[in-house]
């Protein structure tokens, strides 16, 4: 096969052995048709040289890539589900299929599935996934990653041709199978597994790991357990901030849906605000509000207070505590720098950017039905230097009120970071690339009805422009090919 230099395989996650994952194999299929692949992903771990047939044999048929893992593995996992705790997880319709390093960061990264069929977690599911659930993903990971959040990135997707029974949408629909590229899989529920079955020594085992792998920084630590829970505080609280800035809302954070290293993953019933609503939730099933946008920051911060709970078993109470205790500073930190980004305007001290970043939040909520959370970073984007571009758009009168008064005034002076963004022909347009649920069924429905997937490509291709011209969070990559 034409592996570019860049391939570097690491498959580490398998030297744990059968006490964190179970060898499985893929479902035989009964057709893979590609119908996505990321080829800027690709490239990033020497994968972009593959045909289409070596392509479909690798994630379609899930053949094992050169010297890497040499089966699947269905990773063991519980955890807290709308805070109730469920033993009974585990990788149920996916596995770890291979383990990589990034080229240029040297990071690790995962090669894992979601619809590859039946595991021994897979209690009474059929192990697949819809095809209108990959698409889905695909859309969530690409807008998240535009919007300059830590994501997994939807890899590939081959539709496999089954017909699934759904009791939440109109059935029989369409199949399929996705791979996702991350950076780590393994859940804040891994490590809640091993503390039910009191078993200290996997769970000293699994810090060693992660800390060895994820954060190698800390393995002079005196305290390993408190050292990496202050680390992963970070992450999260830097996942969070990025997630509230973006106006996301996740859906389903359970404990089993947060990693150790701080990376949004497994989109369900995800959501991005239409207009700043604290209320406002992304599953129909979350009667209680209790993963609402607004309550994110608190569910994050007890989701971590659970892996806390499971390191005592390993770790000094005193030490996790101030871990823990960090958390909340943390937080304020990341969300001033998240929307600093959003803004896409340079620092001017932490005095004058925390007034900055409520006097945004303030006009967001005064905005009312009249704003959508979305065009009220793309007209501000670069501070001041857009003001003439605001007045002269869509909501120029919204922006004149005296209600507005006190976020221009703030805004004055604040000039933007690197400039030349601003001359992107992305900002010539009255309108950024928004992503609201109705659109995400409008996308479906031509390939529902006529197989006709030209809309989504567009839209992809539109988000990728949107990414570029952006480069939040660090973004600095070149255009991908859909």
């Amino acid at each position: 096969m034409p592996l570019a230099p860049p391939y570097r395989p690491d498959p580490r996650f398998q030297l744990l052995g059968r006490d964190f994952a179970d060898p499985v194999e893929a479902a035989d299929f009964p057709q893979t048709i590609l119908r996505f692949r990321n080829d800027r992903a690709a490239s990033s771990v020497g994968l972009d040289g593959l045909g289409e047939a070596e392509w479909l044999a690798h994630f379609g048929r899930f053949t094992p890539l050169p010297d890497n893992q040499s089966v699947p593995l269905a990773m063991r996992y519980h955890g807290h589900q709308f805070r109730v705790y469920n033993p009974d997880l585990g990788d149920g319709r996916g596995f770890l299929f291979a383990q990589l390093r990034e080229a240029g960061s040297g990071r690790l990264l995962d090669l894992a599935t979601k619809g590859s069929g039946q595991t021994p977690w897979s209690r009474a599911g059929d192990g697949r996934l819809t095809l209108k659930g990959g698409v889905r993903e695909i859309l969530a990971a690409s807008q998240l990653e535009a919007l300059g959040v830590p994501t997994s990135r939807a890899f590939s997707l081959v539709e496999t041709g089954e017909a699934l029974t759904r009791g939440d949408e109109p059935s029989p629909t369409r199949s399929a199978v996705l791979t996702r590229l991350s950076h780590s899989h393994i859940r804040f529920g891994t490590f809640q597994r091993l503390a039910y079955f009191d078993r200290r020594d996997l769970i000293g085992v699994l810090v060693d790991h992660v800390v060895e792998t994820y954060y190698p920084h800390l393995a002079d630590a005196p305290d390993r357990p408190a050292a990496l829970l202050e680390a992963v505080v970070g992450a999260s609280a830097r996942l969070l901030a990025r997630w509230m800035a973006a106006g996301f809302v996740h859906g389903v954070l359970n404990t089993d849906n947060m990693v150790v290293t701080g990376e949004s993953f497994d989109y369900g019933p995800w959501r991005f605000l239409p207009r700043n609503d604290p209320n406002f939730v992304a599953a129909y099933f979350d009667q209680s509000g209790l993963y609402s946008f607004g309550r994110q920051p608190e569910t994050v911060f007890w989701n971590l207070q659970q892996l806390a709970a499971c390191l005592t078993l390993v770790g000094e109470q005193a030490g996790l505590l101030s871990a823990l205790n960090g958390f909340s500073d943390a937080y304020r930190t990341a969300l001033r720098e998240a929307m600093l980004d959003r803004l896409g305007v340079a620092s001017r001290g932490a005095e004058q950017d925390v007034e900055l970043v409520n006097a945004a939040f303030r006009a967001l909520a005064e905005g009312g039905e009249a704003l959508r959370w979305e065009p009220f970073f793309f007209d501000w984007f670069g501070g001041e230097a857009s003001e003439a571009r605001a007045l002269a758009g869509p909501r120029a009168a919204l922006y004149d009120t005296e209600a507005f008064g006190t976020f221009r005034a703030h805004l004055g002076g604040y000039e933007p970071d690197r400039p030349e963004r601003l001359a992107d022909p992305i900002f010539q347009r009255p309108e950024p690339e928004e992503l609201l649920i109705d659109e995400v069924e409008a996308l479906w429905a031509p390939i529902a009805e006529a197989d006709d997937w030209g809309a989504l490509y567009a839209k992809l291709g539109r988000i990728e422009a949107a990414r570029t011209a952006y480069a939040l969070g660090g973004a600095r990559g070149k255009k991908a090919a859909f």
